[in-house]
Parts: structure tokens; C-alpha cells; sequence
């Protein structure tokens, strides 16, 4: 007899959508978010805490060009769903009603709590030599033109733009999940939002990001909250070698001393300076750690993180792309701040739903694709209006992984009109301590 090919195979009930939403949202992840006060809600509404929410999720994934075809949608596949509770509101303007008087902390504690539950399940997959690599990044995303966002949320860098939203994105590089987010104004600065954002990570994270977050303070925020961090640097930095500047850099320990710093008698940051070249752009990538032993983070471990951090760009393609968030839809500044919770949330479990498929049927090495897993989740919204779930949900996740095939040739790039080419960052300016430094350091360094 020939031998059969074992495969894992999933628990009774652990197939069906229905029963991997409830594998995240877990009645203790429940809890964190019914435990925030409510002011102004009312004890029994039309719209309690878990249908508004569970609503807004699915208005997120299902198709439509409309709020008010999502929200159809939506409210019909959680009717079913819930058949013996009490049924929500019939209106969309009803529901954006109770939506704009829910408190934007009830969304951001089901947030926290999630990722909790995220670091739970996936306990396994998120560490990377020793670390968990997270990616930061940024993106805008339009609003309407209307005179109350114009008013409240600006234009951001460009005058002639609409409305704007600004939001800091943390994504896990190996897996693809996001972690966490922040959002502001147009305008706002990415480097304070990943300052705020350092509560959220994890001990062993290592945060990697591209040139727009060089600066000292946020390196110095970053280390006082004992997390790791690799980030590029341009020649906006200057750097102080502490053996002087060899012919040829590869790697070694620099002081960050800004001229301010030196002003105010601040001990520099000792950190370690790392070039890495590109063969296939014919470049160097400098990049600054504060993890300073190389059997650690090697410079190879470096350049290989670093090439992860497009696993950014992929996350804001398939939430501005793929659920068609290039442009915001509600006209109230209530409402946008929801909109963008909730979608993130939403994007989030769908990134989720991928990944712990790929980790339980045991494809490792295996990507999901969020296209494949936003078609499995609108057949199931579809399929899900009948008596009868579908089944081996998980099982359809799971083969709904990224293209892998080797490729021979570069992709063709486009020209597109009034875009500017990419010119990659100068070196950062290396320079050696003065006889005046040496003797300012010989008295900060002891302070410190």
C-alpha cells in the first residue's frame, strides 16, 4: 500500500468564518472595549456596543460604491448571524448617528486588546533572529472637499490638495500583520506618532523605518523605552566616529551630536553605524542602530531587515487599493476619525485571518495574499445569507497565498506625469572629534 500524504487538520468548528472572527474577537478582547465609559449612550439603543462594531468591520470588506450599499450589506449578514438578538437600526443615517456619539477610545481599546490576542496566536511566527521586525511608515488619505474638514483637518503639504488624513502604520515585516496605527491631521509628524506609538510595542521589537525618521530625539525616545531600532540616514545626520573615519566604512560605533546637543551640554547617543551596499541599485544603504554587537544584528541581518521594510508600501497598497480607502467617504470629522479606526481595525483581522491560516495548516514560508483573502471574505458575506455557513474557510485562506515564482527581469517601470524619480539618500556626514569635542565629552559623558 502506498503511504498517504498527512496534512494538519483543523478542529471541529474551526473552519467556517464565523468561528475564526470569534478566534480574534474573543469575549475578553469583548470586555476591554465594553469596559471604556460611554457617556451620552443610552442603556438600550438600537445600536449597542457589538453590532455597531461587528458593522462596521464588514462595511470594510463587502462591496459597494456607497455607505449606504455596504451598510445593507453589512446589516443583513449580522442579522443572520445573530438571529435571536435584538435587531439594529434599519438607517444608515441612524447608524452613523450612534456611530459619531461612540467614543473613538471604545475603538482604540478593542485595538489594544486585539493585539493582544495577535501576540497570543501567532506567539511563534513573530520573532526574526531574535527580534520582532516592525516596519513604520506613512500615508495620506483624502477626504471630501467640504468646508468642515477643510476647516478642522487642513490640506496637508500641497495647498491646492483636499481634506487630508495622515496615518502611521506599524507592520509586522516577516508576517505582514499590522500592528498598530496612529492618525492626525494632514500635516502631523510621523516621527511624534512613532513616539506615541512606543507604549504599543513589544520588548524584543525592532523598529525599522526609512529616512524620514532620522532625528536624535526620536532615537533617544526610542532607547529610553528599551526598544531596538534600525533606521536610514541621509546626510541630514552627522555623525562623530570614535576612531576616526577610515577609507572604506563598513561598520563601527558613532556618537549622534547634534549641534544643539552640543549647545546644551547633552551626552551624545553611542550608537552604530552600518553601510550596506546594493548590488542591484548600485547604491549604499546607511543605516544607524542601537544595537551595537554585530553577533547580535550583523550588517548582512541589517540589509536583510531593511529589504523587508517594503512589507509598509504592500500594507498601504492593499488598505488604499484593495478596500478602495484612497479617499475617505464621511463629511463630518466625527466620522472620519471613525472611519479610519474602524477600517484599520477591519484591515487588520483580515491581515489576521491570513496569516494564522498559513501558521495552522503549517505553510511555512507562505505569504497570504490580502486580495485572495478579502474574495474568500465577500464569498462568505455573499454565501453566509443562506441557512448553511460554508465550510473550510481556513483551508480556502490558506491557499490563497502570494505569487513566489523567481523572476528573471526587473519590473517595467511607468512614467507617470508629474511625478518626480526617485533619488536615493547621500551619505551621512562622518566626522571626527575635535580636541574641543573630546574635552566637552570628557565632561558630559560623566554627568550623564
Amino acid at each position: 500500500m502506498s503511504a498517504k500524504r498527512s496534512r494538519p487538520r483543523l478542529r471541529a468548528g474551526a473552519h467556517s468564518f464565523v468561528s475564526c472572527l470569534r478566534k480574534f474577537l474573543t469575549p475578553a478582547v469583548w470586555k476591554q472595549a465594553h469596559r471604556v465609559p460611554t457617556p451620552g449612550r443610552r442603556a438600550k439603543q438600537r445600536w449597542p456596543l457589538q453590532p455597531m462594531l461587528l458593522t462596521i468591520l464588514l462595511m470594510t470588506w463587502c462591496t459597494g460604491d456607497t455607505q449606504a450599499e455596504r451598510f445593507e450589506t453589512a446589516r443583513a449578514f449580522y442579522t443572520v448571524l445573530a438571529p435571536k438578538r435584538r435587531r439594529p437600526g434599519r438607517t444608515v443615517q441612524g447608524f452613523q448617528k450612534s456611530l459619531a456619539a461612540l467614543p473613538v477610545a471604545v475603538l482604540r481599546a478593542l485595538a489594544t486588546a486585539l493585539r493582544g490576542q495577535l501576540r497570543r496566536l501567532f506567539a511563534g511566527a513573530l520573532e526574526v533572529a531574535g527580534f520582532i521586525p516592525l516596519g513604520c511608515d506613512g500615508t495620506r488619505l483624502r477626504c471630501p472637499r467640504c468646508a468642515a474638514l477643510e476647516r478642522r483637518l487642513g490640506q496637508g503639504s500641497n495647498a491646492q490638495a483636499p481634506p487630508q488624513v495622515w496615518v502611521t502604520a506599524l507592520v509586522h515585516l516577516a508576517t505582514g500583520l499590522l500592528w498598530s496605527w496612529r492618525i492626525g491631521k494632514g500635516n502631523a509628524s510621523e516621527r511624534q506618532h512613532l513616539e506615541q506609538l512606543a507604549p504599543t510595542l513589544p520588548p524584543q521589537a525592532l523598529v525599522v523605518a526609512d529616512a524620514g525618521y532620522q532625528g536624535v530625539d526620536l532615537a533617544r525616545t526610542l532607547i529610553q523605552a528599551g526598544l531596538a531600532f534600525l533606521i536610514r540616514v541621509s546626510s541630514q545626520t552627522t555623525l562623530y566616529a570614535l576612531e576616526g573615519v577610515p577609507g572604506a566604512w563598513d561598520e563601527g560605533l558613532v556618537y549622534y551630536w547634534t549641534a544643539e546637543g552640543q549647545r546644551q551640554k547633552q551626552a551624545p547617543l553611542l550608537l552604530r553605524l552600518l553601510r550596506v551596499h546594493s548590488p542591484k541599485r548600485k547604491v549604499d544603504v546607511w543605516l544607524l542602530t542601537n544595537v551595537l554587537e554585530s553577533q547580535r544584528l550583523s550588517v548582512e541581518a541589517a540589509g536583510q531587515f531593511y529589504k523587508m521594510r517594503w512589507e509598509n508600501e504592500g500594507f498601504f497598497r492593499t488598505y488604499k487599493r484593495t478596500l478602495a480607502k484612497v479617499k475617505l467617504q464621511s463629511r463630518t470629522v466625527r466620522l472620519v476619525h471613525r472611519e479610519v479606526e474602524g477600517s484599520l481595525l477591519a484591515v487588520q483581522l483580515l491581515l489576521a485571518q491570513g496569516a494564522w491560516a498559513m501558521v495552522v495548516l503549517g505553510r511555512k514560508g507562505a505569504v497570504s495574499s490580502p486580495r485572495g483573502v478579502l474574495v474568500e471574505i465577500r464569498r462568505e458575506l455573499r454565501g453566509g445569507l443562506g441557512r448553511r455557513p460554508r465550510r473550510h474557510y481556513v483551508e480556502r485562506l490558506a491557499r490563497a497565498e502570494r505569487e513566489r515564482r523567481p523572476r528573471t527581469s526587473a519590473k517595467e517601470k511607468r512614467v507617470w506625469p508629474s511625478r518626480d524619480n526617485h533619488k536615493p539618500p547621500k551619505p551621512p556626514k562622518l566626522r571626527e572629534l575635535t580636541e574641543e569635542l573630546k574635552a566637552l565629552l570628557q565632561k558630559v559623558l560623566p554627568a550623564a
